[in-house]
């Protein structure tokens, strides 16, 4: 079965799903299969993305009209389609520039292959970028990297704290200004040091 999925970017009636609604059709997709959204890509919570991925199972082929219809951007996009891939669904692409995709061929998968790759180099280069800033900070004397929400006398004394019976947890995280999984992040129930504190402290 064909289940389509149309969006436009806009809710104020200046965008009309007219145009992809008629090429679903035409590509064999039924009007009461067809989900949409009125919202912009970039948005992750999509109801009517949701209802139609809910509404695939396996043998069905989902349908759009171009590739920016359904992804937010590439990862998203095959990442998504992995997913359909998994469960044994197919995904159609019926326009846009170069071929058609159509992941039920041997073409229509080669071509997305590539997308994958594509998504892949896309991802080191990113870290790649990022462990390459890392570096030139710290050269530069900066240090990069998390930034704590309690500094060293601030561990230490919350360290104390907790070691004493007396000491309500919740009061401490109150004049920390931080929540109770926060402050154990840093220390033990037991006054311990954990990953977070013995970073804090350089240990």
């Amino acid at each position: 079965m064909y289940i389509g999925y149309a969006r436009v970017s806009k809710a104020d009636g200046k965008q009309v799903l007219d145009l992809q609604m008629d090429e679903l059709q035409q590509a064999g997709v039924t009007p009461q299969n067809v989900y949409s959204d009125r919202i912009s890509g970039k948005q992750s919570d999509r109801p009517g993305l949701q209802a139609c991925l809910k509404a695939l199972r396996a043998g069905d082929t989902l349908v759009v009209w171009k590739l920016d219809r359904l992804g937010r951007n590439l990862k998203h996009l095959v990442s998504t389609v992995e997913k359909l891939a998994e469960q044994g669904i197919g995904f159609k692409v019926l326009s846009g520039r170069g071929a058609t995709i159509d992941t039920t061929t041997a073409g229509g998968k080669l071509i997305f292959g590539i997308f994958a790759a594509l998504a892949e180099f896309e991802r080191e280069l990113i870290r790649e970028r990022t462990i390459a800033g890392l570096k030139a900070a710290r050269a530069r004397g900066k240090k990069g990297g998390r930034k704590f929400q309690l500094s060293k006398n601030q561990v230490r004394f919350a360290q104390n704290a907790v070691q004493h019976r007396e000491t309500y947890i919740s009061s401490l995280c109150r004049e920390l200004g931080v929540s109770r999984q926060t402050l154990y992040r840093y220390i033990s129930p037991e006054g311990e040091l954990r990953a977070y504190g013995k970073q804090v402290l350089g240990k």
